[in-house]
């Protein structure tokens, strides 16, 4: 199984932060360690990927 360093755009949808990370890519998921925005939203986000 390969993995792969990209790029990841993270940006809230409740608050309007953006985020710019790591993140190891398999084939069915990204990881990057991110849990929640500094506003406490934990699920509403908009997420781009930069391969």
């Amino acid at each position: 199984m390969s993995m792969t360093r990209v790029k990841v755009k993270i940006r809230c949808k409740q608050c309007g932060e953006r985020f710019v990370l790591k993140g190891k890519k398999e084939i069915d998921k990204i990881e990057t360690g991110f849990r929640q925005c500094i506003c406490s939203n934990e699920h509403d986000f908009d997420v781009e990927v930069d391969d």
